[in-house]
């Protein structure tokens, strides 16, 4: 894309506005991340699309991020973030990996056949309360599914006030009821699993084929994963979409307060318990366990809650002695350098 195109198409808030200074607005370009790359980022501004390359003083940035460059395209700032998503990236290596940034409204993609689990919702769900951004659950393929109803029910039942749509990603009068967050200047992001039907979803918000789709397995019910790279899209409606990968493994990292928001009749019911300090297992007066015994908590969602704390716990702290050590690394080589200059001075 090398056309024109104003900030407010780019999806620009006054939150950004208020971060640029007089200097910035007489010397500096303002520019969204359209794309990440092994090589850098494509960035699009009002002039047109700009590379930008990757070097090690830059930021770790991502799809949505905006940035300020001067007038021969060098990278001069980043400016802060409304949101940002991330996980910790799948495999053993310890590494956080950027999903989006900057997004208004996450839409969790499920499908409605044999894929559909209601742990995973409530794992994007904590994701999406971390960073106050609002969570709309999108239930497709619900031409394939008998029981749409009954599903959709048990979705609403994790949180009253949640929004939950359920549509044939496939008619585009099904998908209307979307269009009522994809307002101009909005940025909205579509997350899910694999084959849950995301990129036949963004195609038909579209107007037009700008994912490949696959189709379904019969053995299992299950989509092809298609989606390969996180891309940012401009909808006619004007709300800018994030595009983003399958994601067969979402690890929560930072994510306490998400997960809290996520689980606040669990949280409720452990204020009731006879003991400041109860485990909530065989302790008397526990209400979390009275609660399950009367059908008032599902023993699946409660397992759930006590896992991605866990999780999210456990990756926390390892995410943050890596990046504790990439300090004390970053210092080492800075001091080295320092010594370097010293010598070459001759002092």
């Amino acid at each position: 894309m090398n056309s024109t195109m104003t900030l407010s198409q780019l999806g620009w808030q006054p939150v950004f506005q208020q971060q640029l200074t007089l200097d910035d607005l007489e010397t500096c370009i303002t520019g969204r991340i359209l794309a990440h790359h092994r090589s850098g980022y494509v960035v699009q501004t009002e002039q047109g699309e700009i590379q930008l390359p990757i070097h090690h003083r830059l930021p770790m940035m991502t799809v949505g991020d905006w940035v300020l460059l001067d007038h021969d395209h060098q990278f001069v700032r980043q400016l802060e973030r409304t949101s940002l998503f991330s996980r910790r990236a799948p495999g053993s290596k310890v590494a956080e990996q950027y999903i989006a940034a900057n997004v208004d409204t996450l839409f969790i993609v499920c499908s409605l056949n044999d894929d559909f689990n209601l742990s995973r919702i409530e794992r994007f769900l904590a994701l999406a309360r971390e960073y106050n951004v609002e969570p709309v659950v999108v239930l497709t393929k619900a031409d394939l599914c008998d029981d749409s109803d009954d599903k959709r029910a048990a979705v609403q039942a994790i949180d009253p006030m949640l929004m939950v749509e359920a549509v044939n990603a496939l008619a585009p009068t099904s998908c209307d009821g979307l269009n009522l967050w994809c307002k101009t200047g909005k940025t909205v992001a579509f997350m899910g699993s694999s084959g849950v039907g995301k990129s036949t979803l963004v195609n038909t918000l579209m107007g037009q084929s700008i994912q490949q789709t696959g189709s379904i397995r019969e053995d299992d019910s299950k989509g092809r994963h298609t989606t390969t790279s996180r891309s940012l899209h401009f909808m006619p409606s004007g709300a800018v979409l994030i595009d983003t990968p399958g994601m067969r493994e979402l690890q929560l990292a930072d994510c306490e307060t998400g997960v809290s928001e996520t689980f606040a009749d669990i949280e409720a019911l452990s204020q009731a318990c006879r003991f400041s300090d109860c485990q909530h297992q065989s302790e008397p007066g526990c209400a979390i366990q009275d609660a399950l015994e009367t059908g008032d908590l599902d023993q699946r969602r409660l397992k759930n809650y006590f896992k991605l704390l866990r999780e999210q716990a456990r990756n926390s702290s390892a995410l943050h002695e890596q990046r504790a050590k990439f300090k004390q690394l970053g210092k080492f080589y800075r001091s080295v350098q320092s010594e370097k200059r010293f010598i070459k001075k001759g002092y």
